[in-house]
């Protein structure tokens, strides 16, 4: 479904990835882990557009969409939960959903039930159900992060990137934020995952790569690597 191959980005002169090399197949839960610095959150915004590759490709599913631009990659199916949240904050939370399906809405993807859609979202995220009319501004940090993932579905992707979704929520946050993650899986949603906890993140996925330095360190099925001696004492704060 996504296929990155040799895939060198940065910033002006700064190179940050050095021939990155990654696959996300149909229906799997893909995490991608590393220290601060490692180069994850560069992965995601050059897989996205929002920054321009120097060299590599990138296909989804099997249309190369290296050096597009963020719009044309988006109707193209990859929809991006940024760093950040990146709420539309003077717009009402319903408001932000139906911003998610404007490619559909104008046509450039197909365009479904995007009322039915919508109200899987208020099902799948309660508290957004709650808040419809509230402006996304005012929402909590957990809020604003629901929020940013349930705008993300509403495109109805082939593939989903999810940036540091736990960053800055409390312990039962992160909780639920992952609970719903897993649902998603279940209902084999295509994601790639980049996570600051390392331990959740491979709980829940499929397969795993760990990224140091803009370089690929070791690959291989979730529950391999977090038993790995070496993933576990850099990543996990344990070796046994």
């Amino acid at each position: 479904m996504l296929k990155v191959e040799n895939l060198v980005a940065g910033y002006g002169k700064v190179q940050v990835l050095h021939g990155l090399s990654i696959n996300v197949e149909d229906g799997q839960l893909v995490t991608l882990i590393g220290s601060n610095g490692a180069g994850k959150t560069t992965t995601l915004r050059a897989l996205s557009g929002m920054i321009a590759p120097e060299s590599g490709s990138i296909t989804l599913g099997g249309k190369e969409i290296s050096g597009l631009a963020s719009h044309r990659i988006t109707r193209l199916g990859l929809a991006h939960s940024p760093e950040g949240r990146r709420v539309f904050s003077t717009l009402s939370v319903e408001d932000n959903l139906l911003l998610g399906a404007f490619p559909r809405v104008t046509g450039a993807r197909p365009k479904g039930d995007v009322q039915a859609d919508r109200n899987r979202m208020f099902d799948l995220f309660p508290r957004l159900s709650e808040r419809r009319t509230q402006l996304a501004g005012t929402l909590s940090g957990g809020e604003q992060q629901m929020l940013a993932m349930a705008r993300a579905l509403m495109l109805q992707p082939q593939v989903l990137l999810l940036d540091e979704p736990s960053m800055g929520l409390s312990p039962r946050l992160v909780e639920e934020v992952f609970s719903i993650i897993r649902r998603l899986k279940d209902a084999k949603v295509t994601m790639l995952l980049v996570e600051q906890f390392a331990a959740a993140a491979l709980d829940v996925a499929d397969f795993g790569y760990v990224l140091e330095n803009g370089r690929l360190s070791t690959s291989g099925p979730a529950a391999e690597l977090k038993n790995d001696p070496a993933v576990r004492a850099a990543y996990l704060g344990t070796a046994h």
